[in-house]
């Protein structure tokens, strides 16, 4: 790698994983978008959950120029993002036991509600016991995970289970154990995370699926648009009216 600006090889490594995804993912991304639309169609609602590095893919989706305006951030104090101080914090309460209860209990969730659960590693008990509890709930699960965990690490859930185990629907992002992606002789630890560009691309094409699943069904996607545009304002203003009883974070 020393012959080559460090640039290039992250980017063609990146570029490689979303190749993946177009080959190899296709299939479960339009089935997670179909399912998304059918839960727009039914009167669902949609939530999003990541913790740490994972949830900034989750927030993308939130109130999104372009998205939809149904998508919901399930937030969790201590996790969202490395916001909290000190920061191993947050790794250490995705290890806790029953936190996923006492979320999932003061939280709107109900049955014919969709869930997304984003997780790289799929092997802390928050992210496994959020999928179990939600589906025996009634909410359709929808992980978001590297498979590849599964069989290099041990689950830190009592039941011995991963993310993957407990979901109606699995998308694999197919990031390597560790996520870095490169290595270099003189530095003694891999480096370049590629996790939230190809997993914000991952989730982007299924809302797309999502999308033009609802279009080709003769309803119209419940979309935001830039508030950086002549009439944004005025159009989401409609959305939000007319969908208020499913957006949470206008609260």
């Amino acid at each position: 790698m020393s012959d080559r600006a460090p640039a290039g090889p992250f980017l063609d490594a990146a570029i490689g994983l979303l190749q993946r995804l177009r080959d190899e993912e296709t299939d479960s991304i339009t089935a997670a978008g179909t399912l998304l639309a059918d839960t727009v169609a039914e009167g669902g609602r949609l939530f999003a959950f990541g913790a740490g590095h994972s949830s900034l893919a989750a927030q993308d989706l939130v109130y999104r120029a372009g998205g939809l305006a149904l998508m919901n951030l399930l937030a969790v104090p201590g996790v969202v993002g490395v916001d909290v101080m000190p920061a191993p914090l947050g790794s250490a309460l995705e290890r806790v036991d029953g936190l996923a209860s006492a979320v999932l209990d003061s939280s709107p969730l109900r049955a014919g509600d969709a869930l997304l659960i984003i997780s790289l590693s799929g092997r802390n008990a928050l992210p496994v016991e959020m999928a179990m509890n939600a589906r025996a709930l009634g909410v359709k699960v929808i992980g978001v995970t590297s498979v590849a965990y599964t069989s290099e690490t041990k689950s830190r859930h009592s039941s011995g289970t991963y993310l993957k185990d407990h979901c109606d629907l699995v998308l694999d992002s197919g990031i390597a154990v560790g996520d870095a992606t490169l290595t270099h002789e003189d530095i003694p630890a891999p480096f370049a995370p590629a996790s939230t560009v190809v997993t914000t691309a991952l989730l982007q094409a299924v809302m797309a699926t999502t999308a033009t699943t609802l279009a080709d069904r003769g309803i119209e996607p419940p979309l935001l648009r830039s508030g950086n545009v002549d009439g944004g304002h005025a159009w989401n203003a409609r959305v939000m009216e007319q969908y208020r009883d499913r957006i949470f974070y206008r609260h």
